[in-house]
């Protein structure tokens, strides 16, 4: 039995590391999603699905990627498009996206026809679709960096651009403060976009 169960964990490593999941195309300076609560991903015969803390399958492996939960919900992708289903596996929001990501602070970043909106968790789209080149993973502390014509800004919960375009980088806010670089400058700035410090 012991035997089995390492055999089963490599496979699942190896199987997770090679094959590209939703979470790995977001850039390494931003936060990934990760499991939550008690499912953990899993990938049989190149589907995806959700075993509990025992290893029991609760959600069968039918899924072409998923990447876990965050706040109760999971983007999954059927047939090319990608939905979101809740802990017992019910698609709860219909699988029409062409992109998706994970929910922080009630919304979620989707991609109809090249472009990035965000909806709630109902799936009513809450900020209309916007030409984007890139965005971070999701909202914190109410705001959200975007990247437009190779820079970094933030825009919040109503899609308002509230800090101009014009960092290399951006990280998320915490606790009402964010890191930036331009060039080789980083700086802390506040939600108003203030720059509290800068060095190099």
């Amino acid at each position: 039995m012991k035997v089995q169960t390492v055999l089963n964990t490599l496979l699942l490593i190896v199987a997770l590391t090679s094959v590209p999941t939703m979470a790995q195309h977001v850039g390494a300076s931003h936060e990934s999603a990760g499991e939550e609560g008690d499912l953990l991903f899993i990938r049989e015969n190149g589907k995806f699905g959700y075993i509990d803390r025992s290893g029991k399958i609760v959600i069968p492996c039918i899924y072409e990627n998923t990447f876990g939960f965050t706040e109760g919900l999971a983007a999954v992708k059927l047939k090319g498009k990608i939905g979101y289903i809740d802990v017992t596996g019910k698609m709860v929001i219909q699988p029409t996206f062409d992109d998706a990501y994970a929910f922080f602070e009630g919304l979620a970043w989707v991609r109809m026809a090249g472009l990035y909106a965000w909806i709630d968790r109902t799936g009513r789209v809450v900020i209309e679709p916007q030409s984007f080149e890139d965005v971070a993973p999701g909202f914190s502390d109410g705001l959200c960096a975007v990247k437009v014509d190779g820079d970094w800004g933030y825009i919040d919960r109503s899609g308002r651009m509230v800090i101009k375009p014009r960092y290399d980088q951006a990280s998320k806010f915490k606790r009402g403060t964010a890191q930036v670089r331009q060039g080789s400058v980083y700086s802390w700035i506040d939600r108003s976009g203030k720059v509290l410090w800068s060095g190099s």
